[in-house]
């Protein structure tokens, strides 16, 4: 019988009226089995109706256990009760935070699902019934959840099962009649399945939002190591610097010192040259001293007379009347001494300027696609100058025409950058950088307001730079060689003369939102007057 019973399901031990198992089981004419006591209170009227088919009997049966079933069923009870015990003690008992079961007593376990019918949360054990019998099978289960009774109509007492799109309200189905009527109306389910396909659609935002900021981190994290290698460039470079400046100064201070004890060496060999020589004129005036008092102390009158002429004369001395020795003055030492060091100081910190620049210096080649028909490009694209023959190349986009320039292939939007110039031997010519969107045909203004930020020499030692309105500029020397500097993020563009270590101007406070291109004009050859080219030269740091 045992092994009979397990191949039984739950469902045919279960009472049709109380679903339970069955607690001493009757059957009624038509074969359906019931539990004694629920048959006797359900049919107490006449006529008799079968739980399970419906059926009428007029004559009231008597009705008998049906032993077999009966022990069975309690064969059955017994099994579930304890797979039910061992399944309680293989389940977690719940904690705060998790949802209960409703149906344990005592030690209450933790809930797998939540009946939106019943209103109630069940753990495993307790949700058999959910999973096995067809009538409860129907019901709709959830994950859990507390508060079942917040999905309850609080007017109606009915479940809200539907959304009003017109109010943007969870209704029940008495609310669609009575207060909701001609509304828009939708299930639950497929709000919800809108709902989702937008939270999807959002979370796929978010996800590019932390993927945008990832990379901005990532992108301050760049800038910052960047900002580091620069910072401890920089402090190298000072440190080398202000080493530089303290040897000056120690040097400078050294020379002052070896100057002024000089002097005074000069002074103490002078009178000393002079003490020497009045103590030899004193040790021979102490001698003939000594004689005339000899002499004069004689008796003897013929050797007094001989002696006399001879000793009557002082011996031959030096007037020191008008000999003296003076201080030396020190007067403007230490000032000519500053002064020296300034100007040191200035050369160095000028050199170290340069050097700074220097090392953000870029490989730069003229773009022929860009060069105004008469220019003459060199092969490698370093050397640019005006030829008195017009090429016919097609005026391209690109082309400056007839401005004669010429810009390079490469361009920069971001960071430092340096390149130099060689421009010697000649007596025009222009230098800078323009922006990518200057206008390259017909007449143009060289100033920043057109995207030029450029300085030229004009009449052999005329320079200006071009700052809307141009600027004269006064230079001790000629530069040969002119060294161009941008900082893009700075809004700094300076020029150099590379062989003198002297910045001769620079435009700051720029705003530049484009790329820019290094410019050359090498100007009209004026009749071979300004035939040297612009040589785009090697950057050969200073030392």
């Amino acid at each position: 019988m045992s092994a009979a019973s397990c191949l039984l399901t739950e469902d045919q031990f279960l009472c049709s009226i109380c679903l339970d198992v069955f607690t001493d089981p009757v059957s009624t004419p038509f074969g359906h089995n019931s539990c004694k006591t629920c048959i006797t209170n359900k049919n107490k009227n006449v006529p008799c109706q079968c739980p399970n088919c419906k059926k009428t009997f007029f004559t009231r049966p008597k009705l008998q256990v049906n032993t077999f079933i009966s022990e069975m069923a309690a064969q059955f009870r017994q099994s579930a009760q304890q797979k039910a015990s061992s399944s309680s003690s293989e389940q977690q008992v719940s904690k705060p935070g998790e949802v209960p079961c409703d149906v344990c007593t005592g030690t209450k376990l933790k809930a797998l699902k939540s009946c939106l019918v019943c209103l109630a949360s069940y753990c495993e054990t307790h949700l058999e019934p959910h999973l096995t019998m067809s009538g409860l099978k129907r019901h709709q289960l959830i994950d859990p959840v507390e508060n079942l009774e917040d999905r309850m109509c609080t007017k109606h007492d009915k479940l809200l099962e539907l959304f009003c799109k017109t109010d943007q309200m969870y209704v029940c189905m008495l609310c669609t009649v009575l207060d909701h009527q001609g509304h828009s109306v939708v299930p639950l389910k497929e709000e919800y399945e809108g709902k989702k396909a937008e939270l999807g659609k959002r979370d796929a935002e978010i996800q590019q939002m932390i993927q945008k900021r990832r990379l901005k981190i990532e992108e301050m994290k760049r800038s910052v190591q960047l900002s580091k290698k620069d910072a401890d460039r920089e402090i190298a470079a000072g440190v080398q610097v202000f080493r530089a400046l303290k040897e000056s100064v120690e040097r400078s201070q050294a020379e002052l010192m070896d100057t002024i004890k000089e002097k005074q060496r000069e002074t103490e060999k002078q009178a000393e040259g002079f003490i020497k020589e009045l103590e030899q004129e004193i040790s021979e005036l102490e001698k003939r001293s000594s004689e005339v008092k000899k002499l004069s102390q004689s008796e003897d009158h013929l050797h007094l007379l001989q002696s006399f002429p001879s000793l009557n004369t002082a011996p031959p001395t030096k007037d020191w009347t008008g000999v003296s020795v003076r201080p030396p003055s020190y007067e403007g030492t230490v000032r000519r001494a500053v002064n020296q060091l300034e100007e040191t100081l200035s050369k160095q910190m000028k050199e170290a300027e340069l050097k700074r620049v220097q090392q953000y210096a870029v490989d730069v080649t003229l773009d022929p696609d860009t060069a105004q028909p008469n220019l003459i490009l060199s092969d490698d694209g370093k050397q640019v100058k005006h030829g008195d023959v017009k090429k016919n190349l097609p005026d391209n986009p690109e082309r400056c025409n007839p401005s004669i320039c010429v810009l390079s292939k490469q361009s920069f939007s971001s960071g430092r950058f340096y390149y130099e110039v060689q421009v010697k031997e000649k007596i025009m010519w222009t230098l800078g950088v323009a922006t990518e969107s200057i206008n390259r045909k017909g007449d143009i203004t060289l100033n920043p307001q057109d995207g030029y930020w450029t300085i030229c020499l004009r009449n052999e030692n005329e320079y200006r730079a071009h700052a809307g309105p141009s600027v004269r500029l006064s230079l001790k020397h000629q530069p040969e060689k002119v060294g161009v500097f941008v900082d893009y993020e700075e809004g700094l563009v300076s020029f150099y003369d590379v062989d003198a270590a002297a910045l001769i101007y620079s435009f700051t406070g720029c705003c530049f939102t484009q790329k820019l291109y290094p410019y050359f004009g090498p100007c009209v050859n004026d009749g071979g007057k300004n035939s040297a080219p612009l040589i785009i030269s090697p950057v050969s740091h200073t030392e």
